[in-house]
């Protein structure tokens, strides 16, 4: 018997095809019903109607609502962790720069993310879900880590604890978008101000300069 979620090799080409794409409907038709209502009152029965299939089909796919959100939250979470690595791999750039200009993106995007930005940021989730986000976030820290590494050993900065500024690092520019978020339908946020002042706080943060001279 197959497992919900996944798909049977067994089958032809073309149902394959229609069940993966019934998987995409679903996942997708749950990231728009978190983005409207939050996870507290998403509902899998909405999921449904959004992404017009029956409520026994999306259990076809996720053995359970935990299951369908904490999927749909990994699957945007990798997205937006893909647009920071990219940032950070980018050569002939300074690895501060890299910094500033991967956090004033992600700012950026989750101010644009609206509701959804906010309910994955900010909302409290089941055990199953906030397991994705804690992930989540352990890798962007990483990505983090990895560019003050790199600055530490070109001598661009001091010598510091890579791991712990960069987490230190998720957790400003996440922290920092929650209020214009939270304020976001009484006054729109200013998104270049927002994500380029969070960017200039981050590279603060690593980017002091070496003992007993100025850089």
């Amino acid at each position: 018997m197959t497992k919900p979620g996944k798909t049977d090799a067994r089958l032809s080409p073309r149902v394959a095809a229609r069940q993966a794409d019934a998987r995409r409907r679903i996942l997708e038709a749950a990231r728009v019903v978190v983005a409207e209502h939050g996870f507290a009152a998403a509902q899998v029965a909405v999921v449904a109607s959004v992404a017009d299939v029956a409520t026994g089909s999306i259990y076809r796919h996720f053995p359970s609502k935990a299951s369908l959100f904490s999927e749909m939250l990994r699957v945007v979470c990798e997205r937006e962790l893909e647009v920071v690595r990219a940032i950070a791999g980018e050569g002939g750039r300074s690895a501060g720069e890299r910094i500033g200009d991967a956090v004033a993106t992600f700012v950026d995007r989750a101010l644009r993310g609206d509701g959804l930005a906010y309910a994955v940021i900010v909302e409290p989730m089941d055990p199953e879900v906030d397991q994705v986000r804690l992930e989540a976030r352990a890798g962007l820290a990483e990505a983090f880590a990895g560019l003050i590494e790199e600055g530490v050993e070109s001598g661009e900065f001091a010598a510091q604890d890579a791991r712990v500024r960069g987490a230190a690092i998720v957790g400003a520019f996440l922290e920092g978008v929650v209020t214009p978020l939270a304020e976001r339908e009484t006054q729109p946020p200013d998104r270049e101000a927002i994500s380029g002042e969070i960017a200039r706080f981050c590279q603060a943060g690593v980017a002091h300069p070496h003992p007993g001279g100025n850089r």
